[in-house]
């Protein structure tokens, strides 16, 4: 399966049958390469990637500044130190979570819930580390 089948199939999807999907989604390689990415998904820079890489290996370290991605900044907020880093943003937010090799990102906005963004991406993040990725 290519990585921009699990973006598409597993990431966008419809979830739990509501017609609601994230606003975006992308798979990033923990060097900041690109493995697949919604058409919606934000240009980053390569500082915010290392923040967020950053953040991982050292929990806290974007609360005091915020979570930025493509020039938006987010409020950190209570995620899984080392594992999940979630943000909010006005009705919306971003979950991340490190896989072995990647970091798996989901952005929402109203009515999806930052609950269902969670699950989205943390039930494939946890697939992938299961599969050794």
């Amino acid at each position: 399966m290519s990585w921009q089948t699990y973006v598409d199939d597993h990431l966008m999807c419809d979830i739990d049958g509501q017609g609601q999907h994230l606003s975006a989604a992308a798979i990033i390689g923990l060097d900041g390469s690109v493995w697949a990415k919604s058409a919606s998904f934000p240009q980053f820079k390569p500082e915010e990637m290392t923040g967020i890489n950053k953040d991982f290996e050292e929990p806290g370290h974007l609360a005091p500044t915020g979570l930025h991605l493509g020039g938006a900044k987010y409020m950190v907020i209570q995620g899984e130190p080392g594992a999940v880093i979630r943000g909010k943003k006005g009705s919306g937010g971003i979950t991340i979570k490190k896989t072995g090799q990647a970091l798996v990102f989901g952005l929402y906005e109203e009515p999806v819930t930052p609950g269902q963004c969670n699950m989205v991406v943390e039930r494939l993040g946890d697939y992938l580390i299961d599969q050794g990725l």
